[in-house]
């Protein structure tokens, strides 16, 4: 399929069936602590050679996009070509985290995590020169968490503004716009908490995408599924149950026009993230079908293997490549609802990939996660 030069042509190319996204965009403080975490050092040519086994292994029969932090849209191989040009060669659109992380709300909001995203005023400037270095799709994350009285209707509005201004932004720059409204796992929240965060976050993301007079059919959301908190102490759900609730919130809330929905696994296991996306898409096949694509853009669900390959023998990099393969396949499989159960994670099945440094704990030197 040619990603074509119009944004809904690569929006469509980018969720097409069987391919998702490598969100592979942490800001240089996320990856360095990631790194920490093994044992690595946060050097420049540490970060580079991780992303290289990423986009030069061989990924493109099941990832559409790859999304880059700023610093690798412009950095190199070992063999001096461009990540851009690996990522291309293999069909694979380069994307670009467009966001300057969190900071908190200023005034008004319930509780002192309350955050909206940095970066609009400069953002035009920014995505003209993202589409100049060979971005084809961006993204925006803001972050909401849930509590006894979060999120509130302020943190909700002022979020949902942004990424509608921001989706604004980006199309009429050239670049398809992820939006992706993320409901922090973090908490001791269940299902009925998720699901009423999520339609309320949702229905109002949508309003403001219209009143900037966003094209929705050149864009994707990029939600976190139906789930409870990672501090819930009830029965854990099933992947059908998840599925259900999940699909239900997105008939409820996400308009048709939207070409696709690429889920955050924002936390869960590699194999919960890949079992789950494999039960929404049956599901949704024994429902007739869903309006928009149902496939992934996961971060930790498509390196946390990867990483633990390599930070324990840095020689093995046709190995950790092979596992970065074999992740985006299950995915891409788990995508059309055809995962054969079997999974190629090194990790142990109840390993979390929580980290709670992507959020906000008031900290200023945390702020650009």
């Amino acid at each position: 399929m040619d990603p074509g030069s119009s944004i809904s042509q690569t929006a469509k190319y980018l969720c097409r069936a069987g391919y998702g996204i490598l969100a592979s965009d942490e800001s240089t403080a996320t990856m360095n602590k990631r790194l920490a975490k093994t044992g690595l050092d946060g050097s420049l040519e540490t970060r580079r050679a991780y992303r290289e086994l990423f986009y030069c292994a061989d990924i493109g029969k099941y990832i559409s996009g790859a999304i880059l932090f700023k610093e690798m849209l412009v950095q190199k191989d070992s063999t001096s070509q461009p990540f851009t040009t690996c990522l291309v060669a293999q069909g694979v659109l380069p994307g670009i985290k467009a966001d300057e992380g969190l900071e908190a709300i200023a005034s008004g909001a319930k509780s002192k995590e309350e955050t909206h995203t940095k970066g609009l005023d400069s953002l035009k400037e920014a995505c003209q020169e993202y589409r100049r270095q060979g971005a084809r799709f961006a993204k925006w994350r803001a972050a909401l968490k849930i509590s006894a009285d979060t999120p509130s209707e302020l943190a909700i509005s002022m979020n949902a503004a942004e990424l509608g201004k921001y989706a604004r932004i980006c199309q009429d720059c050239g670049l398809v716009p992820i939006v992706e409204p993320e409901i922090l796992i973090d908490g001791e929240h269940g299902m009925r908490e998720s699901s009423e965060a999520a339609e309320r976050v949702l229905v109002a993301c949508f309003q403001a995408l219209r009143e900037q007079a966003a094209d929705l059919g050149g864009m994707l959301l990029k939600p976190q599924m139906i789930i409870p908190g990672s501090e819930f102490t009830g029965p854990k759900p099933s992947s059908r149950a998840i599925a259900e609730e999940t699909l239900r919130v997105m008939r409820k809330c996400v308009p048709p026009e939207v070409p696709g929905i690429m889920f955050l696994s924002g936390g869960q296991t590699e194999v919960e993230a890949t079992a789950n996306l494999d039960a929404i898409n049956r599901l949704a096949s024994e429902q007739g079908g869903a309006p928009w694509a149902l496939t992934f853009s996961y971060g930790r669900a498509l390196q946390s293997s990867v990483l633990d390959i390599w930070s324990k023998d840095r020689s093995k990099v046709a190995e950790a490549q092979q596992m970065a393969a074999a992740l985006a396949a299950a995915n891409g499989a788990a995508s059309v609802g055809q995962w054969d159960g079997q999974h190629p994670s090194v990790l142990s099945s109840s390993q979390s990939l929580l980290e709670t440094f992507r959020g906000w704990n008031a900290q200023p030197a945390l702020q650009a996660q």
